[in-house]
């Protein structure tokens, strides 16, 4: 008897931790591989059901590559780790030979280049400015006495006084999701590294971010300033925890980091 079921769409799916050089640390992503764009509600459905932070697809157009970001929730404008996983997959896990990889994105370009030690991301700073109106809702929000507020084009920014703060903290998700923001990035200086932060978005399904590479254009610059360096070390104390190095170029920062692959399979989607 002949079947009425159509033959499923399958598709090559990696989920890779970035900003780390073992499994189990960083910030996970998935990475999908497309010949062609799929349409935008499945793309957020296998994004959804994949329940990370990021799941990335890439399609090559006339020698770079397409690419955009989905959180389980919605589609975003920028974000690192993930930026970072593509990349990881097409040097590793595809034969990519290019001494850099271009990705054309809704924030422009964005350049990655392999290293001796990992890859660094070219991406535009996002230099936030005092907001000392948002300081008293940041720290009922937060539900800890911040010293400065400040505004980034998407984020607010939270630094407090220690880094013993910053891994400490206890927000309260529900208040922060009503934020009229993406999110809100806590810092303070640190110990070991220049900086360390905490990254909360739960408006756009992510109650904590591991390791956020787009916080980082923001971060950068504040910390830049008040060190007066432009090249700096950052470390994001989430539970998993990573490492972002951190360079100042005029309008742009440099973002370095390691990432490793974790899972390598295959989706089955309905072909319709």
């Amino acid at each position: 008897m002949a079947s009425n079921l159509a033959t499923p769409m399958k598709l090559p799916l990696f989920q890779v931790d970035a900003f780390a050089n073992r499994i189990f640390s960083g910030n996970p992503a998935a990475v999908v591989p497309l010949s062609d764009w799929l349409a935008d509600d499945v793309m957020q459905s296998i994004a959804t059901e994949n329940q990370l932070s990021e799941t990335a697809f890439f399609v090559e157009e006339e020698g770079s590559f397409q690419l955009r970001w989905f959180t389980p929730a919605t589609e975003v404008d920028l974000c690192g780790h993930a930026t970072l996983a593509s990349a990881h997959v097409l040097y590793r896990e595809l034969g990519y030979g290019g001494e850099q990889v271009i990705f054309q994105t809704r924030s422009g370009a964005l350049e990655v280049t392999r290293t001796a030690g990992g890859y660094e991301m070219d991406f535009p700073t996002d230099p936030p400015e005092p907001a000392p109106s948002a300081k008293d809702i940041l720290s009922s929000s937060l539900d800890i006495e911040i010293a400065e507020a400040f505004r980034g084009r998407e984020d607010y920014v939270a630094i407090v006084e220690s880094e013993n703060d910053v891994r400490n903290l206890q927000p309260d998700i529900r208040a922060v999701a009503h934020l009229e923001a993406r999110g809100v990035l806590v810092s303070a200086a640190g110990e070991e590294v220049d900086f360390v932060s905490r990254c909360f978005f739960p408006r756009f399904g992510i109650d904590e971010d591991p390791v956020t590479g787009s916080a980082h254009t923001t971060l950068a610059p504040l910390w830049a300033e008040r060190l007066g360096r432009k090249q700096l070390t950052a470390r994001q104390i989430s539970p998993r925890g990573g490492e972002v190095g951190c360079r100042l170029e005029g309008e742009r920062v440099v973002l370095a980091g390691e990432a490793t692959t974790f899972l390598r399979g295959e989706m089955e989607l309905p072909n319709a």
